[in-house]
């Protein structure tokens, strides 16, 4: 598997308008995402992946749902459930809906 690092962007308007809605009160996660940015990027894997071959995922995603993950004590298909379907965790993962 080989990486090509990739910026990750900012969250779209509407996404951030729907969760800020959703979660009027403040949410931890969404809190995150606005006071420290990605906590991680594709340069700080570069050096576990080859330069040739399959494209493989972005190593930033598994990390941050592998963070998440564990805070809440999820199963890895709860985990999976709350990638689809929660507007906090899309709020960090953003590039994983709009990649």
């Amino acid at each position: 598997m080989s990486m090509y690092p990739l910026p990750i962007g900012s969250v779209p308007e509407q996404t951030a308008l729907v969760a800020k809605a959703a979660f009027s009160k403040g949410n931890p996660y969404l809190t995150l995402r606005d006071e420290l940015g990605s906590i991680f990027e594709d340069s700080d894997f570069e050096e576990l992946f080859a330069t040739v071959g399959q494209q493989s995922l972005q190593p930033w995603r598994t990390a941050l749902v592998t963070v998440l993950q564990f805070r809440e004590g999820l199963s890895d298909r709860q985990a999976a459930d709350a990638v689809r379907s929660r507007i906090d965790w899309k709020y960090d993962m953003v590039k994983i809906i709009y990649a």
